[in-house]
């Protein structure tokens, strides 16, 4: 049975990973973790993220949450990952990271844990997601002068970071493709007169607004026809039960980095 403490069990994505996890007959829930002044530190974590009370209050006490388990699941914000990081490789645990947006400095931390513990770290821990990376890579190199590519992206409005930590990836996924230094071609939305659009750009469009848990899609369009890869998320479960099983998998893997797509055999 492995062991598993789940940060950010008061947000949305923690609250889904909270409810999904008595559904893995080898995860057990060791600790939830909130910050301190949370409203949620101190209520039955499964009660406090709208399902069954499962007899573990959520905590504000991080480090002994992480040295009470085999595997950290982390969906908090990016400034709190060097913290955390810096605790998982002390108590020496497998690290599953889904939280975006990190600056060159935090990502250096999470670095320097990897080469003590395992980390997977993923923008996406959607099965379906890590599948579309592989399509649209595979798309990019088939389909490649003449067709333009254009990422559209939609999350719900209380998201902080944009482009999302997905968009990005396909934009990436694409740039492999092409065989193409991705900084070099990106481009994030339009303003004003932007004159014709360059061949070789790979554009990124964010929208926000309502209650979107995420769509993506990626549009190649040539003239006379347009081809086009989205995934839709209706709930978050999908990215739970990704980063759940990211969480089963990682825990036997040696020091480093891995992607799910390692964990898919991608």
């Amino acid at each position: 049975m492995v062991s598993v403490v789940i940060l950010g069990a008061g947000g949305r994505m923690g609250a889904a990973l909270v409810g999904l996890i008595q559904s893995f007959k080898n995860l057990t829930l060791a600790a939830a973790v909130e910050q301190p002044g949370h409203p949620s530190v101190g209520i039955d974590s499964g009660m406090a993220s709208g399902h069954q009370p499962n007899g573990v209050k959520v905590s504000d006490d991080l480090e002994a949450a992480i040295a009470a388990a085999d595997v950290v699941v982390d969906f908090t914000f990016h400034t709190v990952i060097p913290t955390t990081a810096a605790l998982v490789k002390k108590h020496n645990k497998a690290y599953v990271l889904g939280t975006t947006g990190l600056s060159t400095e935090e990502l250096a931390v999470v670095e320097s844990a990897s080469k003590t513990v395992p980390v997977m770290m993923a923008p996406n821990m959607s099965l379906g997601v890590n599948l579309l990376l592989n399509l649209v890579k595979q798309a990019a190199a088939v389909l490649n002068e003449g067709y333009d590519v254009e990422i559209v992206e939609m999350h719900h409005r209380h998201k902080k970071d944009a482009p999302s930590g997905t968009a990005l990836a396909l934009a990436k996924a694409a740039a492999a493709g092409r065989g193409v230094d991705l900084d070099s071609v990106i481009c994030y939305g339009r303003e004003g007169i932007t004159g014709e659009r360059n061949r070789e750009t790979i554009a990124v469009h964010a929208v926000r607004g309502g209650d979107v848990v995420g769509d993506h899609t990626v549009i190649f369009a040539a003239d006379g026809e347009r081809v086009e890869i989205t995934h839709k998320a209706s709930s978050r479960d999908c990215l739970a039960n990704g980063a759940l099983r990211a969480a089963e998998w990682i825990v036997s893997r040696e020091p480093g980095f891995h992607s799910m797509r390692d964990m898919l055999g991608l």
